[in-house]
C-alpha cells in the first residue's frame, strides 16, 4: 500500500492562524445552530462530527468528575479547543494547570495544549485518526494523552506517544472507568 507523509507546518507557526480562524467560527451565528462537533484542518476548513453516542459524554462526564476529584489545583475542561499543527482539535475532557489557564486568558482556543488532553473513543474511531491527534496534543505541548475505549479500559501516552502503564500527572487515576 503506498504511504504518504505530510511535512505540517510548526505548531508555533499555526497557532496565529489557528486562534484567528477559530474566533471567526465561534461568531457565526448559522454555525452555532449546528449540532455535533467542529474541528478545523491546518488551512481552517471546517471538519464536523455528529453528536456522539452517549455513552461518549458518561464516559466524558465520568473522566472529568475524576479528574476534578483527583486534580483540584487546576481546571477540568470538556470539548476543549487545542491549536496544533493541524488545526484546532477539541480533546474530550483536557486538565490545564493554573499556569496553562493564565496563558489562555481571554483567547477563545488553548494556543498550547493544556497538560492532559483525553479521547473517548467512538465506534467510527480510526486506530491511525487517533495516534495523529494524540501525537498532535504532545507536539503542542501536552505532557499526556489519555485513551478511553468503548469498554471504559484507560490507555496512557507520554512524549513521542510512548505507552506508559498509569498517569505520571494522576497516578490515582483508575486504568478502568465504570459507569453507574
Amino acid at each position: 500500500m503506498p504511504t504518504l507523509t505530510i511535512e505540517l507546518p510548526q505548531h508555533e507557526a499555526q497557532t496565529v492562524f489557528n486562534l484567528l480562524r477559530w474566533a471567526e467560527l465561534l461568531a457565526d451565528p448559522e454555525l452555532a445552530k449546528f449540532e455535533g462537533r467542529i474541528e478545523t484542518d491546518r488551512h481552517g476548513h471546517i471538519i464536523m462530527s455528529p453528536p456522539p453516542a452517549p455513552s461518549h459524554g458518561s464516559y466524558q462526564s465520568e473522566i472529568a468528575y475524576l479528574l476534578r476529584t483527583l486534580m483540584p489545583r487546576g481546571r477540568v475542561l470538556t470539548e476543549c479547543p487545542v491549536s496544533t499543527a493541524d488545526g484546532v482539535k477539541a480533546a474530550d475532557v483536557a486538565w490545564a494547570s493554573p499556569e496553562c489557564m493564565r496563558e489562555l486568558g481571554n483567547r477563545v482556543c488553548f494556543p498550547r495544549s493544556p497538560e492532559i488532553c483525553v479521547e473517548v473513543l467512538s465506534p467510527s474511531n480510526t486506530e491511525a485518526e487517533i495516534q495523529e491527534k494524540m501525537a498532535l496534543y504532545l507536539d503542542a505541548g501536552a505532557k499526556e494523552v489519555w485513551v478511553c475505549a468503548e469498554s471504559g479500559a484507560m490507555s496512557f501516552f507520554g512524549a513521542g506517544t510512548k505507552s506508559l502503564t498509569g498517569s505520571h500527572l494522576c497516578p490515582d487515576f483508575p486504568k478502568q472507568i465504570l459507569l453507574r
